[in-house]
């Protein structure tokens, strides 16, 4: 088996070497050898890894999701049940977020509206505070700010 050094394995897997010692430190990479100098040796079934880490990523899976995806990799056997309910419980979550993200949109384009119509209207120099933030303001702390009225 090839020792790989750790700028290389950031080279071939886009990872930083922070990254590759964080995911090392979280347990989601084992601990590497070392050489005689010390240097962390990795070898291609970690860099294997790191990019199965990287897909998972990119997929929107987090951390502690991705832990458990790796357990079950390393489990071996029949995977699938467990495996399909995750990925049930990823799309819903999307389908979430873009159901709240389609929301914002909207909102904000209320509001893009509202700012268009008082500028075209000549109401540009008015000389007061613009009401669209008067009325965010308004509406306290709501974190995805309802639609102004």
């Amino acid at each position: 088996m090839k020792a790989i050094r750790i700028g290389t394995v950031s080279e071939r897997t886009g990872f930083s070497v922070d990254a590759i010692r964080f995911y090392e430190k979280q347990g989601l990479l084992g601990r590497p050898r070392r050489s005689e100098g010390g240097f962390r040796l990795f070898s291609a079934g970690d860099i294997e890894r790191l990019q199965f880490i990287r897909r998972l990523q990119r997929l929107g899976f987090s951390l502690s999701e991705i832990r458990e995806l790796l357990g079950l990799q390393q489990e071996g056997g029949e995977t699938c049940p467990q495996v399909r309910e995750r990925l049930r419980a990823k799309v819903a979550a999307i389908g979430e977020r873009i159901r709240q993200l389609a929301e914002l949109q909207s909102q904000l384009r209320e509001n893009l509206e509202k700012c268009e119509r008082r500028l075209e209207g000549g109401e540009a120099g008015h000389g007061g505070p613009c009401p669209v933030l008067e009325r965010m303001a308004s509406r306290g702390s709501d974190a995805h700010c309802s639609a102004i009225s």
